[in-house]
């Protein structure tokens, strides 16, 4: 059975489930005497406002047909024939950076030493392990061998004579370094075209500060995603890893926001931030903790959650779910299984030797991430938990984990994930703040119901 094929089989089962449970709800209500129908929810009262929603969705048609200009062009070009290669053509390269500037120390297993050539603007890249790359003298000189590209007016280099599929490869990856801007600029276009046909469709149901809010974070991502580009990684292009990021950034935003308004929709929009992560995970060869904590645990408890928020409606606003809060004791267990959990997952995944070029070979760094991961996999379980049975505290799990997480994202060097764990940050002060309010709100109606006895 394919993914979709799964996808299509949870979407249907969910359906079904919160069907079977709106009757049964207000089956419910009816033995107990409350109208089947609930309270018309303030929101929908307020009037649609066409003309802005309109202009939403033409603004988002244009960002989109701008993005499918740039990015079309570029595949174009990367894509078209080399036609006529000449070469081979050896010319002498020189190493390109000092040792110092280079800065590998014994944990970098791997360095990358660039030369380069009066014969040709295009760098030689060789790969050495750091016994190697001790020995290499300054100024260290070896041979490449040239090919070039009259129709695409590239060269490609390599170290030793190479095939013709060799050589056309290599041109195609210069190609894709020489239209990285473009391609990066279009993904950040659809980003931004895809948040605004959402704040659009749901204009009357997300607040102006909202959509101010969402869309500010997918801008500001979007600006990051063209001024720092993504290099290739374990032989995965940069552009499909950005795309991977800025997916993974639309949608956790958007699953943030419908937690912060107390919706069980949330957990279908969660769904697929799982599958974003799992992605990145497995392309980059990172952080196994959070991958097998979303495989085994989040995926599960999406299910689970939707299921237990739609039984738990507000009787005056069906859109939104009860919620309450952790007493003290519960807190302190929490934080003792995070402890336990952090220094005993670690250890063992420091056991494992998972070769990855996203630290070039500093084991240290490696090793720092590990942990770090195990911690936020942690706090990422005990936040599953809390969103489960609707605890408050799940807000402060989240900052804790976006803390973690910026962390790991500066010592991986992925800052345009930084632009969503500062959309955490601040969606969760605020989703904290509603909570709050809510909270507050329903004890005061439970004593006045119980003093009207």
């Amino acid at each position: 059975m394919s993914v979709m094929q799964r996808l299509v089989l949870i979407c249907a089962g969910l359906a079904a489930i919160c069907a079977v449970s709106r009757v049964a709800l207000k089956k419910k209500r009816a033995e107990r005497g409350e109208g089947t129908e609930s309270a018309e929810p303030a929101l929908a009262k307020k009037p649609v406002n066409r003309g802005m929603r309109a202009v939403g969705l033409i603004l988002a048609l244009l960002l989109f047909c701008a993005a499918a200009v740039l990015g079309g062009t570029a595949l174009v070009r990367i894509g078209s024939d080399a036609g006529e290669i000449t070469g081979p053509v050896a010319a002498e390269f020189v190493r390109a950076n000092t040792a110092e500037d280079e800065g590998y120390d014994e944990d970098n297993t791997v360095c990358r030493v660039e030369y380069t050539s009066d014969a040709t603007d295009a760098v030689l890249a060789v790969e050495y392990s750091y016994e190697e790359w001790e020995a290499l003298p300054e100024g260290h000189r070896l041979t490449g061998y040239i090919y070039h590209s009259e129709k695409k007016d590239a060269d490609a280099v390599f170290a030793s004579v190479s095939d013709d599929a060799t050589v056309r490869a290599g041109l195609r990856e210069v190609m894709t370094d020489r239209e990285a801007m473009r391609l990066n600029a279009a993904l950040a276009l659809l980003l931004v075209s895809v948040g605004a046909v959402i704040m659009s469709c749901g204009w009357q149901f997300y607040s102006a500060y909202e959509k101010i809010w969402f869309l500010s974070i997918l801008v500001l991502a979007a600006v990051f995603g063209i001024l720092f580009p993504e290099e290739d990684c374990n032989g995965i292009s940069g552009i499909a890893i950005m795309a991977l990021y800025l997916l993974d950034t639309l949608l956790n935003i958007w699953c943030e926001l419908l937690i912060s308004k107390q919706s069980k929709w949330n957990f279908i929009v969660s769904v697929f931030v799982e599958i974003a992560e799992i992605g990145i995970c497995v392309l980059l060869r990172y952080r196994f903790a959070t991958m097998a904590t979303t495989l085994f645990f989040w995926l599960p408890i999406d299910i689970i959650s939707f299921v237990n928020w739609h039984r738990h409606p507000d009787r005056r606003e069906e859109e939104l779910t009860v919620v309450r809060t952790l007493r003290g004791w519960q807190e302190a267990l929490v934080l003792v299984g995070i402890a336990a959990w952090t220094f005993g997952l670690g250890y063992l995944l420091t056991r494992l030797d998972v070769g990855t070029d996203l630290f070039g070979g500093n084991e240290f760094l490696a090793t720092l991430v590990i942990y770090l991961d195990a911690c936020a996999s942690a706090v990422g379980v005990a936040n599953g938990l809390f969103i489960l049975f609707r605890f408050r505290e799940q807000w402060i799990a989240w900052i804790t984990c976006a803390i973690l997480e910026a962390v790991i994202n500066v010592l991986s060097g992925q800052f345009v994930l930084l632009v969503l764990k500062a959309g955490y940050v601040t969606n969760s002060i605020y989703g904290y703040v509603k909570w709050t309010k809510y909270i507050k709100g329903a004890e005061e109606a439970k004593g006045r119901a119980r003093g009207n006895f």
